[in-house]
C-alpha cells in the first residue's frame, strides 16, 4: 500500500468511528447533530469537493467527483446527515479499492520496467566505471559482473556465463552464453563476468524497445472503451438533467393539482439517482480490465501494443503463419551434397559458401558454417566480386573470375539451366558456374519442439484455419505441414505474393473475424502491416519486422499465441460481464430511486458495491 494510500485508509477509520459515534449518541438538536456529522464529512471529503469545485472551474462539471458533492451536499442540506456523510464514507472506500487493485494490476508492468539498466560498467585502466546506457556508443567493450542487468545490446568478446532472461520471456529455464554469442539487453547475468561489444545504441536496444512498447499501449483503446468514454459523456450529463427535473417537476405538478408540493421527498430521490447513476463501476473496470489483461500478457512474454490489439485477438478466426523462423527455428545445416560431373563434394560446397558469403540469409548462414566446419578454412571475401541478388530466386557472384549462381528452382528456371530434382526432401540449393549445372546441396531446417502443439492449441481457441506461406519449396513445405497439421499451405512465394495471399484472405473472410499473421523476417514486415493483426517473433526476429507487428512474442516460441488468444478472450468476458452487470443494476436502482422505492443506501450499493464488484471482476485478468 502506498504512502497516499495509507493516508486515505487512516481518513476512513477514523471517519468511520466518528459516524458510528454520533450515530449512537441521542442528539436533539439539529445544528448541533449538523456541527458533529459535518466534522466526519470533511475529513473523509474535502478531497472530493475540492475536485469537484476545481473540476467547475475548468469547466469539467460533469464528472464523479460533482456527482458524489451534489449529492452528499444536498443530503446534508435535507437534514439527512448520517446518509450523506455515509456515502462520502463508502465512496471513498471503493476509491481505495479500486487505486490498490489498480496498484496490484500495475505490478507486472513494473516488473517488467525493472529490466531497465541503471548503468553499464566500462573498463578503464583496470578500474570499472559506471557510466549511463544512454551514453555507450556502438562497439564499446562493456563489463557484465554477476547478478547485473546486461544494459545494452551486444556480443560476448569473453566470458561465459548463464542469463536470467525471465523478464523478456516470461520463461524461467536459464540461457548458457559464450564468446560470440549475441545477448540481448534486460537479461540478468547469474553467474560468470562477460564482456561484451555493444552492437547498438541503448535507445535501440531490446529493452528500450520493450519498455516503450509497454509505456505506450495505454494510447491504443479498445472499441470497449471508446464506446465507454462515448457513454459516460453524454450519460453523465443526461442523468444530472434528469435528477433536476425529477427535483423539480413533480412538486410543480403536485402544486398545479392543488397538492403538497413535498419538495424534501423529491429532492432526496433525486440526489438518490445522482448517487446511482455515478458511472465509476465502468470508467474504472473497463480499462482496468484491459490494464490487468496486457501487464498479464507481458508477464508471460508477449507484449501486446494497445487494448484494441488485445480486443482484436479474440476475433482472430484466420492465422497465417511464415515457416522459417516462425515454426521452424531457423536453425539450417547441410546434410547432403550432390555434384555433377568432375566437380567434388568440398568444391561445390566452397562455391556455394563463397557466392552465398555476403548474406545473412540464414540458408547462407549454414552453407558458410558448413564450408568452415568441413574445411577448418575461412572464406576470403575478397575472392568474391559482383554481387547481385534476386529477391525470391538467389544470388550470383564472380568468385576467382567465374560466373556463380546459386539459388532455387526458380532461378534454375530463369536462367534456362537443366537441374537435377532431388529425391530427399530439404531446401534446395542448386549451383551453377558458367552457365552449366554444377549441383545442389540439400538443407534442412529444425522444427520447433512446441510448433505441433501451438497449432493444436490455435485450433482448440477456436481459429477456423491455420495457413503457412513460405518461400521454400513446395516438398519441403508440405511435408512440414502435413507434419504439423497445418490447414493450407502455400510454398514458393515472394514477399510479393505473400502480401496477394492475405490480401485474398482478408477478402474471403466475415466482417467480424479478423486475421492474424505470424512472421519473424524482415520481409515480412508489409504481411505484419497489412494483417488485421501482426504477430513478430521478437527474440530473434528483425527489426522491421518487431515494429510494424502489433504483437510481440519475446521468447520466440508459437504457442504463445494460443495463449495470448486466451488471455485475449478471458479478458473481452470480464469486460462484457461488468458492463452487463454495472448497467443493469444501476438502471434497475435508477427506476426504483426514481419512485421512491430505493433510498440512499441502495444507492451507495448501486455505486460503491457495483464499483467493487466490477473491480475484484476485472482483477481476474491477472491471473493464468
Amino acid at each position: 500500500m502506498t504512502k497516499k494510500q495509507k493516508k486515505v485508509l487512516i481518513r476512513i477509520i477514523v471517519s468511520a468511528i466518528l459516524v458510528v459515534a454520533f450515530s449512537l449518541i441521542p442528539v436533539e438538536n439539529s445544528y448541533l447533530r449538523l456541527v458533529l456529522f459535518l466534522i466526519p464529512y470533511i475529513i473523509i471529503g474535502y478531497d472530493i469537493l475540492r475536485k469537484a469545485v476545481l473540476g467547475i472551474i475548468n469547466g469539467q462539471v460533469f464528472d464523479e467527483n460533482f456527482l458524489m458533492a451534489i449529492a452528499t451536499v444536498g443530503a446534508i442540506f435535507l437534514g439527512e446527515y448520517l446518509e450523506g456523510t455515509a456515502v462520502m464514507l463508502f465512496y471513498q472506500i471503493g476509491e481505495l479499492f479500486q487505486s490498490y487493485a489498480v496498484g496490484k494490476s500495475r505490478g507486472n508492468i513494473a516488473a517488467l520496467m525493472d529490466i531497465r539498466p541503471d548503468y553499464a560498467n566500462i573498463e578503464q585502466d583496470g578500474q570499472l566505471e559506471q557510466v549511463d546506457p544512454d551514453d555507450v556508443e556502438i562497439g564499446t567493450v562493456i563489463v557484465v559482473q554477476p547478478g547485473e542487468k546486461v544494459p545494452i545490446d551486444g556480443v560476448v568478446v569473453s566470458g561465459n556465463s548463464t542469463l536470467n532472461t525471465s523478464a523478456l520471456t516470461g520463461e524461467s529455464l536459464p540461457r548458457e552464453v559464450q564468446e560470440g554469442d549475441a545477448v540481448i539487453s534486460g537479461c540478468v547475468n547469474l553467474s560468470g563476468l562477460l564482456r561484451i561489444e555493444t552492437t547498438r545504441e541503448f535507445g535501440e536496444s531490446t529493452v528500450s524497445k520493450i519498455l516503450d512498447l509497454v509505456e505506450n499501449s495505454s494510447m491504443k483503446k479498445s472499441k470497449s472503451e471508446n464506446f465507454i468514454t462515448r457513454f459516460a459523456k453524454y450519460y453523465t450529463p443526461i442523468v444530472c438533467i434528469g435528477a433536476l427535473a425529477l427535483a423539480i417537476l413533480p412538486p410543480l405538478v403536485n402544486l398545479l393539482m392543488g397538492n403538497p408540493a413535498g419538495w424534501s421527498q423529491w429532492i432526496i430521490r433525486a440526489l438518490t439517482t445522482l448517487v446511482i447513476s455515478c458511472p465509476c463501476a465502468l470508467v474504472i473496470s473497463i480499462p482496468l480490465s484491459f490494464f490487468g489483461g496486457i501487464g498479464g500478457a507481458s508477464a508471460r512474454g508477449v507484449l501486446v501494443k494497445g487494448s484494441n490489439y488485445l480486443e482484436a485477438l479474440s476475433e482472430t478466426k484466420y492465422v497465417v503463419c511464415d515457416k522459417t523462423g516462425t515454426l521452424t527455428k531457423g536453425v539450417f545445416e547441410v546434410t547432403r551434397i550432390a555434384p555433377v560431373d568432375k566437380i567434388t563434394e568440398e568444391m561445390l560446397l566452397e562455391l556455394a559458401a563463397y557466392a552465398e558469403s555476403y548474406s545473412n540469409h540464414p540458408i547462407s548462414r549454414s552453407l558458410k558454417e558448413a564450408y568452415e566446419k568441413r574445411t577448418g578454412k575461412q572464406i576470403d571475401a575478397a575472392s568474391v566480386s559482383d554481387v547481385e541478388e534476386i529477391s525470391g530466386h538467389g544470388v550470383s557472384a564472380v568468385i576467382d573470375g567465374r560466373k556463380v549462381s546459386v539459388g532455387n528452382v526458380k532461378y534454375m528456371r530463369l536462367l534456362n539451366i537443366s537441374y537435377i530434382e532431388p529425391k530427399n526432401i530439404g531446401t534446395e540449393v542448386h549451383v551453377a558456374v558458367d552457365g552449366s549445372y554444377a549441383g545442389y546441396l540439400l538443407i534442412s531446417d529444425i522444427i520447433k519442439p512446441s510448433a505441433k502443439a501451438a497449432i493444436a492449441g490455435l485450433k482448440a481457441a477456436g481459429v477456423k484455419q491455420v495457413i503457412m506461406l513460405t518461400g521454400d519449396a513446395r516438398t519441403v513445405a508440405e511435408a512440414v505441414a502435413q507434419e504439423l497439421g497445418v490447414d493450407v499451405v502455400k510454398s514458393e512465394l515472394l514477399p510479393a505474393d505473400k502480401v496477394a495471399e492475405v490480401e485474398r484472405l482478408l477478402a474471403q473472410k466475415g466482417e467480424k473475424e479478423r486475421l492474424a499473421f505470424v512472421g519473424d523476417g524482415i520481409n515480412d514486415a508489409p504481411v505484419l502491416s497489412r494483417a488485421d493483426i501482426g504477430i513478430a517473433m521478437g527474440a530473434l526476429g528483425s527489426d522491421a519486422a518487431i515494429e510494424a507487428a502489433d504483437i510481440v512474442l519475446m521468447d520466440d516460441d508459437p504457442i504463445k499465441i494460443a495463449t495470448a488468444m486466451n488471455i485475449s478472450r478471458k479478458t473481452l468476458r470480464i469486460v462484457h460481464q461488468n458492463i452487463v452487470f454495472a448497467l443493469a443494476v444501476k438502471f434497475a436502482c435508477l427506476g426504483l430511486g426514481a419512485i421512491g422505492f430505493v433510498n440512499m443506501w441502495w444507492a451507495i450499493f448501486a455505486d460503491v458495491g457495483v464499483m467493487i464488484l466490477a473491480v475484484l471482476n476485472a482483477t481476474r485478468t491477472l491471473k493464468k
